[in-house]
């Protein structure tokens, strides 16, 4: 008799936060194919619920990622083809959580190597404990930094110091990570948990359709010039003006009281 495969992935819910749980920890949480399809499936899933406010994405075990399976690639070497598709499945994922509607976080202990880091800085917040560890370590295996790399990171710590981490394959504790501006914050391991989901829930009380709204002019900032983005503020904020939750959170200010936003 046949038992039921192990999940790779594990989501969950809970007062508006879900978790998205990478379940390999046998293999460092790597990324093989199963693994990639059923990221995208889940994200897919999740933004198609309302409830869902922001998602959290963990390691199940002491890591979050070690990127992709460096074991499967040396036993089962692939063609140009096999190579492209392999990482085109990666992309599929990574899109779907970088182009979220919800705020993303990245709650990261241990190894967040390779491919993911890259998984980690796609999430919109990157919270680390005190043992996590970073690196594009791609070329150590003769490789270039994929699931989106080349993009996120360049955005997060400049263009010199993202050719710096990708030509050396260096590794950087968490705490250098956050001093070039690699992640958001750094908290002692025990707490990383306790801390992660703390900022969750407090993000998930905000007015959900404002959050979605501010994520994407962000994202879509940097490839505009001040003129068009201005334009898109204004088109935005009026809608925003005219929303029920605005109308809460000026109620909640004059009667000194937490605003309850519904997302009308």
């Amino acid at each position: 008799m046949t038992g039921s495969r192990t999940p790779s992935i594990l989501t969950d819910r809970a007062d508006g936060v879900a978790t998205i749980t990478l379940n390999r920890p046998e293999a460092r949480n790597a990324l093989d194919m199963t693994m990639r399809k059923d990221l995208e499936a889940a994200l897919v899933a999740l933004e198609g619920d309302p409830a869902v406010r922001v998602v959290v994405v963990r390691g199940a075990g002491e890591h979050f990622c070690a990127g992709g399976d460096v074991k499967q690639m040396r036993d089962n070497p692939l063609t140009a083809a096999e190579g492209q598709s392999r990482v085109e499945a990666i992309n599929r994922a990574i899109l779907a959580l970088a182009r979220f509607r919800a705020p993303t976080i990245a709650m990261v202990d241990g190894a967040a190597a390779g491919a993911g880091c890259n998984l980690a800085l796609a999430c919109d917040l990157v919270v680390a404990s005190d043992r996590a560890r970073f690196g594009e370590v791609f070329a150590r295996i003769g490789l270039i930094p994929d699931a989106g790399g080349t993009y996120f990171l360049p955005r997060r710590v400049g263009v010199a110091r993202a050719k710096e981490l990708a030509f050396t394959a260096d590794s950087v504790d968490a705490r250098e990570a956050e001093r070039i501006g690699l992640i958001n914050r750094v908290v002692p391991a025990a707490e990383l948990e306790t801390e992660t989901y703390a900022l969750a829930r407090r993000i998930a009380e905000g007015p959900p359709r404002v959050l979605a709204a501010a994520k994407a002019l962000i994202d879509r900032a940097a490839g505009l010039d001040l003129e068009s983005a201005l334009h898109w503020e204004a088109l935005t904020q009026g809608a925003m003006i005219a929303s029920g939750d605005h109308r809460e959170g000026i109620r909640a200010f004059f009667e000194k009281r937490p605003p309850r936003f519904t997302g009308a």
